[in-house]
């Protein structure tokens, strides 16, 4: 079978006025940006407020392996078997960061014959989105240390300097960094930080803003610093509102793409789901909604990362009510959460599966308290085995799950209709439920606890000093209400990447607090998870090339 971009590359694109119109929009709702990929105008999204709302599918995943298991993937190739049964539907998906790209993940346009294209444009530069951000991001940086600089007028700490700078790529030798060496006249040295831009608070407000107002709202409210009296000093107060507003004003309207089987699909945003939230824009989620009868959307890594906060902060800060969950499992994950090294995940061995199937077990666990109901998509390999099918889908079904065997990488969306039929059945026999995990009003320590026992299924929580400092701060500033990002590991339900499976008997260790006030919600780091990733040994860049012609090769 041809590698991912070739498929790609060889794909009869349609041009985007005509993927337009699958969703009742007109060449004036639209601003192309070349043939194949555009922004939904302002006029479009607010006349489409009025539409009729449809379903809301998330799919999420158990926990992957370094190889990464095909989430994504699913997401494309359940879209576009909707279309197969006449469906009129849309995906909502995260655009992916240049880090992995360039680094061990790869792209993230799905893979084999489920797809999002054009797959170059998007996994690269796409329509820009996230320079704008990054953009964004340093412009405030640069405005607090010019303040400072000219005099300090707002009495800046510069020991309590919490804004970090931002770059869309891995580069481990930026997240600790000195400024200002030199002359006088090149600012005052301190310590200074990256972070990726997936991870910028910016990102996070880009993708749960409503509007421009409600954008420049919480650009305004972005904690950078505090005084030396203690009292934070805001992005407002730098007098940066408008100017980080003015570089986003395009970037905030959703991308419109397609699928290599023409479902159009709304590309916007794209956090983290180890570091950062985990899900594309609300404004693309809700033009979805309004502009197809079903809106299928997807959140980063394992339920225990992505769904979590797709439940807990997307879903509860937006007012969105998901009526399914497709849970994405394959034999191989689950036999490497078994403790089956990555090398010998194709050879079959039901011992290591049924070692591993607790991953499984929990995950829907997880999700059912949230009592939304739940699909399990088994995504096949060619190296799959009947028992080892047969044995997945038996613990599936005995945990009230609906069960399909899903093939989009090989056959596209005919690959799906199985899925896809799971999901309608579960959709129009089952009511959701939904409901966060926990209140608005739970303090921010016992909203971390919960999620810590409940989700992850650990014994208790370890706090650093400057973790517990930070949260009696936090919530003296009134952020208490405040719903909770864990960052942690995606390999593990713990913040362990070695503690494979369900773990047990293991508490968590919350290393870092600090605020993403605009976006509404306090950032916890757990064990030694990084908000600037590395590069591997052996980056994806060292097999991307481009040939006489143009064209780019390498890119998966």
């Amino acid at each position: 079978m041809k590698s991912d971009i070739k498929i790609a590359q060889a794909a009869s694109l349609w041009p985007i006025e005509d993927i337009a119109s699958l969703l009742s929009l007109s060449k004036d709702d639209i601003e192309c940006y070349g043939k194949y990929k555009a922004k939904i105008s302002e006029e479009a999204l607010r006349r489409a407020k009025e539409n009729p709302k449809g379903k809301l599918i998330l799919v999420t995943a158990i926990n992957p392996t370094p190889a990464g298991e095909g989430k994504t993937t699913t997401s494309i190739g359940l879209g576009q078997a909707f279309g197969k049964l006449g469906k009129k539907a849309v995906l909502a998906l995260r655009e992916p960061s240049l880090g992995p790209c360039f680094g061990i993940k790869g792209g993230a346009a799905g893979g084999g014959f489920a797809q999002v294209v054009p797959m170059e444009d998007l996994n690269l530069h796409f329509t820009g989105d996230f320079h704008a951000i990054t953009s964004a991001n340093n412009l405030l940086a640069a405005l607090l240390d010019n303040h400072i600089q000219q005099g300090n007028e707002l009495g800046i700490d510069p020991r309590q300097i919490v804004w970090k700078r931002c770059e869309d790529m891995n580069d481990r030798v930026l997240r600790n960094i000195v400024v200002g060496l030199g002359s006088k006249v090149d600012g005052m040295v301190r310590e200074d930080h990256f972070v990726i831009t997936v991870a910028s608070e910016i990102m996070a407000i880009f993708c749960l803003a409503r509007d421009m107002a409600d954008l420049k709202k919480r650009l305004g409210q972005i904690i950078v610093a505090y005084r030396f009296d203690g009292s934070p000093v805001t992005a407002e107060d730098l007098h940066a509102t408008g100017a980080m507003a003015a570089l986003l004003v395009d970037a905030i309207k959703p991308n419109l793409i397609q699928t290599l089987e023409h479902t159009p699909a709304i590309v916007h945003g794209g956090p983290f789901a180890n570091i950062a939230h985990g899900c594309n824009s609300i404004r693309a989620t809700e033009a979805g909604l309004a502009l197809a009868d079903y809106c299928i959307t997807e959140a980063g890594f394992g339920a225990d990362l992505g769904a979590e906060k797709f439940f807990d902060i997307k879903c509860r800060l937006a007012g969105l009510s998901p009526d399914a969950v497709v849970l994405v499992a394959t034999v191989r994950a689950l036999k490497y959460n078994g403790g089956v090294e990555k090398s010998t995940l194709q050879t079959e061995n039901l011992e290591a599966l049924k070692a591993g199937i607790s991953n499984l077990e929990k995950h829907i666990e997880n999700l059912q308290k949230y009592g939304v109901p739940v699909v399990v998509a088994f995504n096949a390999f060619l190296s799959d085995t009947e028992a080892e099918v047969d044995f997945v889908r038996r613990t599936a079904e005995a945990k009230g799950c609906r069960f399909a065997l899903s093939k989009v990488w090989e056959l596209g969306g005919e690959g799906g209709i199985e899925l896809a039929k799971a999901v309608l059945s579960t959709i129009e026999e089952s009511e959701s439920h939904f409901a966060p995990l926990y209140p608005n009003e739970l303090p921010l320590k016992e909203k971390i606890e919960t999620i810590a026992r409940e989700i992850y299924g650990a014994d208790g929580v370890q706090f650093s000093a400057q973790a517990e400092k930070e949260l009696a701060r936090l919530t003296e500033l009134g952020m208490g209400d405040c719903p909770v990002c864990m960052a942690k590991t995606q390999y593990s339900l713990s913040d362990d990447a070695t503690k494979l499976g369900r773990p047990t008997q293991f508490s968590i260790t919350v290393r870092e607090v600090y605020p993403s006030r605009g976006a509404g919600f306090v950032v916890c780091v757990l064990g030694n998870i990084m908000t600037m990733p590395g590069l591997p040994k052996q980056p994806a860049a060292y097999g991307i090339d481009v040939s006489d012609e143009g064209v780019i090769t390498g890119l998966f």
